[in-house]
């Protein structure tokens, strides 16, 4: 394998859960333990460049070739769209997406058009279009939940993890609009001009992550 491969990965979390499924894998990540200012890192023993981006960045950095592979959470993908192969479920970054309401509020009752605010429009707009139903969707930027205690919206949808922040807002998730986790994704250009170096690295994690089930 001569040529290098880049990857971009999500900085956060993910990075860190990517990078211990790499070390898992046998690669050497020292560079990405001690990044410094640098936002790419060439492994020492792999020949894999690593590019630490936002999430929507990744997205954008793969479908434009300039990364040959991604690793970003479903919910980026659901959201933004766009031109790659999705190739694994990497299974860690899990949550859900919920649609949540005022508890004790009767959401789907009655014909008034409903006012969902979210950070992610797309997936709400898609998820009410998938049901047949109209809604006004308004895009919010910080906590999410504010909107219906202010009376801006009838319900939210966000990412949901423990229910936590919800309950302390008077809120209660009422339905699941997506599971999401962490993907890794694959420029299509790339996947025909460096398949064997992306199978063999597309190989190396599946191995590892067959070994968590």
């Amino acid at each position: 394998m001569s040529e290098r491969l880049r990857i971009a990965l999500t900085k956060g979390r993910l990075q860190e859960q990517s990078v211990a499924l790499f070390e898992r894998a046998g690669l050497d990540c020292t560079p990405i333990h001690h990044p410094g200012r640098r936002l790419i890192h060439a492994l020492p023993d792999y020949p894999l460049d690593v590019v630490l981006a936002k999430g929507p960045d990744v997205i954008t950095y793969v479908e434009h070739g300039v990364c040959d592979l991604g690793i970003v959470g479903k919910d980026t993908i659901l959201e933004k769209g766009g031109s790659f192969y999705e190739v694994l479920d990497l299974g860690f970054g899990a949550c859900r997406f919920a649609l949540a309401v005022p508890e004790g509020s009767e959401f789907y009752s009655g014909y008034r058009t409903r006012t969902i605010a979210s950070k992610y429009p797309a997936i709400t707009q898609n998820f009410f279009r998938a049901k047949g139903m109209e809604v006004g969707v308004i895009k919010i930027e910080g906590s999410v939940e504010l909107a219906p205690i202010l009376g801006l919206a009838d319900g939210i949808v966000d990412i949901v993890e423990t229910g936590a922040t919800l309950r302390a807002n008077g809120l209660i998730p009422i339905e699941t609009v997506a599971n999401v986790s962490a993907r890794l994704i694959v420029n299509t250009a790339s996947m025909k001009l460096h398949k064997e170096q992306i199978q063999d690295f597309i190989l190396r994690c599946q191995r590892e992550l067959r070994k968590e089930v």
